[in-house]
């Protein structure tokens, strides 16, 4: 391994992991060079599993004959004590390994419906933990793919990547522009909120559908009148004892595995 131990943590090969805000890591004039932070040994395996391209790696000292001898990469490696790191980072490396990895470039709304028959649709999500949980449900459950509106948090954000074990890497995904594209592939639009006009998760019709698209939207706010206004069903999960809602991470994981195909 091309080890090399932090003797300055203001070089330039260490700004990634330092002091670019997640807009300049993607670099939207030049996407191509666009960069994107990955946390912990499982999250960084299941990455390069799939075909993600590590640009290096940054290791607290004491991991490095373990966690980076298991991955024995050929890009600079550096390495530091806890402290240093959190001086550089921030932040306390809970998992000891960091990546900076190329961004990969996304398929098309198309690509990613082609064999679909359940979506998820995340609209306005601005919550980094609850991007990442709903990947990791939609994984589990059997979900064919995640499409998401373009004010959605990025899922590659350190964050989001790190509370979904993952899973960004596994299931397909991109941004939607329209809720027309759905509609053209035939997929029925399903819009989960709170409303007069809501049917039951539970309704048969529901199921009966071949193609479904799981519309969630942002805590507090939820859903717009006009996605409202497109959706095929505005659907309910019913609740007990008072409570009004759940968290949009356990709703789609109650709504993903109700409607499963």
């Amino acid at each position: 391994m091309n080890v090399i131990e932090i003797k300055n943590i203001d070089c330039e090969e260490l700004a990634p992991y330092r002091s670019l805000t997640e807009a300049q890591l993607k670099n939207r004039l030049h996407p191509e060079e666009g960069i994107f932070i990955c946390e912990s040994i499982k999250v960084i395996r299941i990455a390069l599993e799939h075909g993600l391209e590590p640009v290096s790696f940054l290791c607290e000292d004491k991991f490095l004959d373990t966690q980076m001898a298991e991955l024995q990469p050929s890009v600079p490696v550096y390495a530091s004590s806890r402290e240093v790191l959190r001086q550089l980072t921030g932040y306390d490396l809970s998992r000891g390994i960091l990546s900076a990895m190329r961004r990969p470039c996304l398929p098309s709304v198309s690509e990613v419906l082609r064999d679909a028959r359940r979506v998820a649709v995340l609209d306005t999500l601005a919550s980094s933990e609850n991007v990442g949980a709903i990947f990791r449900s939609a994984a589990a459950l059997g979900i064919d793919a995640v499409l998401l509106t373009r004010t959605c948090c990025d899922p590659l954000v350190r964050r989001a990547c790190r509370v979904s074990m993952g899973t960004v890497f596994q299931v397909p995904w991109t941004f939607i522009d329209s809720y027309s594209e759905l509609k053209q592939q035939g997929f029925s639009l399903v819009a989960m909120a709170l409303a007069d006009n809501s049917i039951a998760l539970g309704d048969d019709e529901l199921k009966g559908r071949d193609k479904l698209a799981i519309i969630l939207g942002a805590e507090g706010d939820g859903l717009s009148e006009e996605v409202l206004r497109q959706a095929d069903y505005v659907v309910k999960i019913p609740m007990s004892r008072g409570v009004d809602s759940l968290n949009v991470a356990a709703a789609s994981a109650v709504a993903f595995w109700e409607l499963r195909k």
